[in-house]
């Protein structure tokens, strides 16, 4: 390669690694971005400790060392390390931890029930960021001019379901504006901090840990529930993991401890220099630094910034629902992409209108952002534990780590995740329960979805005939065979399909080619190329074919059987015929599951987008074929 060529390729990866840099600026850290608009007025607030000077050199050393320990060496350093071939979050994390354990069937089940409460409360999260990022920002109204302060929550609300109705448009369009508009508020951030902190330099003592002990030492219990405000300002930590997969480990390490930590850093601290100076002011810090002539741009900068952080978490959002639905933990909803080139943009309809409601609720219910204060920390430390628990195991058994290494992390991480929590177990009574109610409803809807499909595919395997004698049989006493293809969609390869049968015992006839097709999802973001098909000859032209999609993949049924040649010749889909059996769910008392969950499950059966949709065959080649099945 000449010199020539090799300084393009060069040149090539700084752009792209720039660019990536700026995408990650963009998306990542909307949430812990917009973070300054409430956590120092939490801390100091109408309920908060007070604001002397010992007090904020110690609230802002615990938000300094907060943001190291938790965000750069636990997020960053370490929990990014757990990557599921390069996918991050809850759901590529309980995925991998699985795989750990592949041998202790109650160890698996105990790492789904942790990554499914996680998930659970990530949902919570994606309620309460928009509702608590609007609201924080809409409130500089009340400094910019007082007598506008009921007008807070009306325009809240509208900002709130402007940006759910455009989601459908995707995320792509507007994407192109996200990074300049966090560059320039992060910038406007870092500016303000700047500003204070070279009116009172000695704030930069806080830097020490020292201070955060001397805060404990001196204000005890006051202090301790002080970290419970805290908290807010590394909520949008899990972003760095969860957004991994579209921009990478180097580019959000890169933007992290570049650019968004010092500017954050440097903002807190300025707002501790602007108490110091004027203990009123924690009735709005960030807004109260800002000079009167510049007020205005601030709150409109602030407004975009805080629907950026919304965006970025009801994305995070689709994602893992649709993450959910393939590993088999949701019923089956329709998905849209909203981009033909970033396979990641997708729009889930039903969920955007809950979420939707949900928020708006939430801002009808709370009506500011220190109410809210209580029920987002809950949510975002609880899932923050429940990451350190599965990345231990990952760690230990996954990798071989040592149990002492383990243990020396690990408890750095739990001591760190249990203290935060613990300091918010007094506000569970003021707010605290929304994040715990919600996440424990969507908890039983996700597992009583996994295990009555469990007790389904038992029913199933049971009454079920066994295959291999059935096709016997066939060419012992050969009936009418017709031209064409007909796939059978099973879940159980062993045992002939209900729609099989049917279609034998009814219309007297068989295809000339059957095909027995099982769709699995696999516990990888993508399938490896050698697991995405299996095709098995069962003898008489019947083939038992299974597919394989990774849980970040679309499962396109027809073109994946398109791409088959093992099989006979190349299908058709005009000439190929698809059947399937559609379970009618009958909930009874049998043992397996409380006859309310058996309830619960049916109904969410007969309202999940029909198989046929989800895996995209056409309806005009489909024959469905109903059965019932008793729970």
């Amino acid at each position: 390669m000449s010199a020539q060529s090799h300084g393009n390729t060069d040149g090539d990866t700084v752009s792209r690694l720039r660019t990536l840099v700026l995408g990650a600026i963009g998306v990542v850290y909307g949430d812990i971005g917009t973070s300054p608009l409430y956590t120092i007025r939490q801390t100091f607030g109408e309920h908060g400790v007070a604001a002397t000077p010992g007090n904020v050199l110690g609230v802002l050393s615990l938000v300094f060392w907060s943001l190291i320990l938790v965000v750069s060496v636990k997020y960053a350093g370490f929990i990014m390390r757990a990557d599921n071939k390069g996918e991050g979050g809850i759901m590529a994390l309980t995925a991998l931890a699985q795989r750990s354990v592949r041998s202790s069937r109650r160890g698996r089940w105990w790492i789904v029930m942790l990554g499914l409460f996680g998930a659970s409360l990530f949902f919570g999260d994606g309620v309460i960021t928009p509702a608590i990022s609007v609201l924080g920002a809409v409130e500089g109204l009340e400094v910019l001019a007082p007598r506008l302060e009921h007008w807070v929550v009306p325009i809240s609300a509208i900002i709130i379901v402007a940006l759910f109705a455009v989601q459908n448009r995707g995320t792509g369009r507007v994407g192109l504006v996200f990074a300049p508009v966090m560059i320039l508020w992060f910038a406007a951030l870092a500016a303000l901090g700047i500003w204070h902190v070279a009116q009172n330099p000695g704030v930069l003592r806080a830097l020490s840990p020292h201070y955060a002990i001397e805060f404990f030492l001196h204000a005890k219990w006051s202090a301790f529930f002080a970290l419970g405000s805290v908290i807010l300002a590394i909520t949008g930590a899990e972003a760095l993991y969860a957004d991994m997969g579209h921009f990478g480990k180097k580019p959000i390490r890169w933007s992290w401890f570049g650019f968004v930590l010092p500017a954050l850093v440097l903002n807190y601290f300025g707002q501790g220099a602007l108490l110091i100076a004027d203990p009123k002011t924690a009735e709005n810090p960030l807004y109260l630094m800002v000079p009167q002539s510049m007020l205005v741009p601030m709150l409109l900068l602030a407004t975009a910034a805080a629907v950026i952080a919304s965006q970025a978490v009801i994305s995070g959002a689709f994602s893992v629902t649709r993450e959910a639905i393939q590993l088999g933990f949701l019923p089956r909803m329709q998905v849209r992409h909203t981009s033909d080139e970033q396979i990641g943009q997708v729009y889930l309809p039903w969920i955007n209108r809950m979420l939707m409601i949900m928020t708006l609720a939430v801002v009808l219910g709370f009506r500011s952002s220190d109410n809210l204060g209580a029920a987002y920390g809950i949510a975002v430390v609880g899932t923050m534990t429940i990451d350190s628990v599965l990345v231990m195991i990952v760690f230990r058994r996954l990798w071989n780590w040592s149990r002492a290494r383990v243990l020396v992390v690990g408890l750095l991480f739990l001591f760190v995740d249990l203290a935060f929590l613990t300091a918010n177990a007094d506000k569970v009574e003021h707010g605290g329960w929304f994040p715990l109610v919600l996440g424990s409803i969507i908890f039983i809807v996700m597992s009583t979805w996994r295990r009555g499909k469990e007790l389904v595919m038992h029913e199933i395997k049971q009454g079920g005939l066994a295959l291999e004698p059935f096709i016997a049989s066939i060419v012992a006493h050969p009936p009418l065979r017709v031209p064409g293809t007909a796939i059978f969609l099973t879940a159980n390869q062993d045992a002939v399909p209900h729609a099989l049968l049917h279609n034998l015992k009814h219309n007297k006839v068989l295809h000339e080619r059957n095909i027995m097709l099982t769709v699995e999802t696999v516990d990888t973001p993508m399938a490896e190329p050698a697991e995405c098909v299996s095709v098995q000859p069962l003898g008489d032209d019947f083939f038992a074919v299974t597919l394989r999609f990774g849980f970040a993949e679309d499962m396109d049924v027809p073109q994946a059987l398109a791409a088959i040649k093992s099989c006979g010749p190349a299908l058709d889909m005009m000439d190929t015929t698809f059947f399937l059996s559609r379970e009618s769910i009958v909930a009874t008392d049998r043992p397996g599951m409380a006859l309310w969950r058996d309830r619960l499950f049916a109904f969410l059966q007969r309202n999940a987008l029909p198989a046929t949709a989800f895996f995209r065959i056409p309806g005009n080649r489909l024959i469905e074929l109903g059965t019932q099945v008793e729970i």
